[in-house]
């Protein structure tokens, strides 16, 4: 199982933050152009404990779906999204909030593992530095979209 940790400060609020996040519409603008991210599932998804959203997107040029499910949902706190259906043989994101000083930190964890055991593992560093990437371009929008006039630098991945 590999883990991937991100931590992005902002002055927002943790309820700012929170919705911002728990609004599936917002994945889109917040994932990299070329992946051609698409929410297949009638919006507005209703989010809560057992949510299913389904998207299309393109990962190294192959098209795909990808299915996850609310696992826990806490507001304004935490949730956790599992892929259900997708290219890793294990995805758990777990989304955190937590207010500090004058701002929310806001902290991703994903871990995962890939498909097809030792294949997998000759492809981890591809696969990781594709995940770096997207999660640094999310973490720019995401700085861009909540606080556009905040220029602190963020804590990354």
């Amino acid at each position: 199982m590999y883990v991937l940790r991100c931590s992005l400060k902002l002055p927002v609020t943790r309820e700012e933050a929170f919705h911002f996040f728990a609004d599936a519409v917002n994945l889109e603008a917040i994932t990299p152009p070329e992946l051609r991210f698409q929410i297949t599932t009638p919006l507005p998804v209703a989010m809560r404990v057992g949510a299913l959203i389904d998207y299309r997107l393109r990962l190294f040029g192959v098209p795909f779906g990808w299915r996850t499910l609310i696992s826990r949902w806490e507001p304004p706190k935490l949730f956790i999204d599992e892929q259900v259906r997708g290219p890793y043989a294990i995805w758990i994101h777990t989304h955190r909030f937590i207010e500090e000083g004058d701002g929310t930190l806001i902290n991703d964890e994903v871990q995962y593992r890939l498909p097809l055991s030792l294949f997998g593992k000759a492809f981890h560093p591809l696969v990781r530095r594709q995940l770096d990437r997207i999660f640094d371009y999310r973490q720019e929008a995401v700085r861009r979209m909540l606080s556009p006039r905040d220029t602190s630098v963020g804590r990354g991945c």
